[in-house]
């Protein structure tokens, strides 16, 4: 895939698709602050020169931390920052040649890898819907990848660095449980550029322990699924997909 980057045009005309006389803005400024712990199964592929192998990954924990601001001023939008921990291990006996940017590997010989996605999400977005029952959000993210995968044999280590732009529509429906403290919820961050596509997904329930005028606090519990097929991103190509649960805790100020 050629790199992609998120222009300000693309920010405005987006932003004017989603802006209309309906957009609900909050009526004071809001701060939100919440981070996740998450369990995730990892598989797939990767490679380069769109030669891919298959690898098994170790079941790591990840980490997610993010900071939205929002705002009571009609037609501009509400700003979110969310960065996201994505790296994991593995190691196996190839059972064939492998190459990796032009370092070859033989069959039957065991190798490592650390396949390093992390990257940090830039979200311009929209109250659509924002009352005691029902919100629902709409924007535009920019993804930015600052990662690398490297493979290491007995004697050789090739490693190749990302820095890249992509950008995915943003939405999230929350739902309130009458009579409860309790609010289910769904976020989604997804595109699909000709052969390259990312998906992030995930659906919870929140708990809220802690409510008054100084502060909220949301106790999170949900499932997510990160897929991430990349067709030539700085020369890496991947098919690849991390999913589990996690915790959170949210805080609104």
């Amino acid at each position: 895939m050629r790199k992609v980057t998120l222009t300000l045009a693309l920010v405005v005309s987006a932003s004017g698709l989603i802006a209309a006389p309906q957009v609900n803005a909050d009526t004071v400024f809001g701060v939100y602050a919440g981070a996740q712990t998450w369990k995730a199964d990892t598989s797939g592929s990767f490679g380069s020169e769109q030669s891919t192998s298959n690898f098994s990954f170790a079941d790591d924990q990840q980490g997610s931390a993010y900071i939205a601001f929002e705002h009571p001023i009609p037609l501009f939008p509400n700003v979110k920052v969310r960065h996201n921990d994505l790296v994991t291990d593995g190691n196996q006996l190839l059972n064939e040649d492998f190459s990796f940017f032009g370092t070859n590997f033989a069959a039957n010989s065991r190798v490592n890898y650390t396949a390093d996605l992390s990257h940090t999400d830039y979200t311009l977005y929209y109250e659509l819907f924002d009352n005691d029952l029902v919100s629902f959000d709409l924007g535009v993210t920019a993804k930015r990848v600052d990662g690398s995968i490297e493979v290491r044999g007995e004697q050789t280590l090739q490693g190749q660095s990302t820095d890249g732009w992509i950008p995915t529509l943003y939405s999230q429906l929350r739902v309130g449980i009458p009579a409860t403290d309790l609010t289910l919820y769904g976020l989604a961050n997804a595109v699909s550029i000709e052969d390259s596509k990312v998906e992030d997904y995930e659906f919870g329930v929140e708990y809220r322990p802690i409510e008054n005028l100084a502060v909220d606090v949301n106790l999170q519990l949900g499932y997510r699924v990160f897929n991430v097929e990349l067709d030539d991103l700085d020369g890496i190509y991947s098919n690849l997909e991390y999913k589990g649960p996690y915790l959170g805790v949210e805080f609104h100020f």
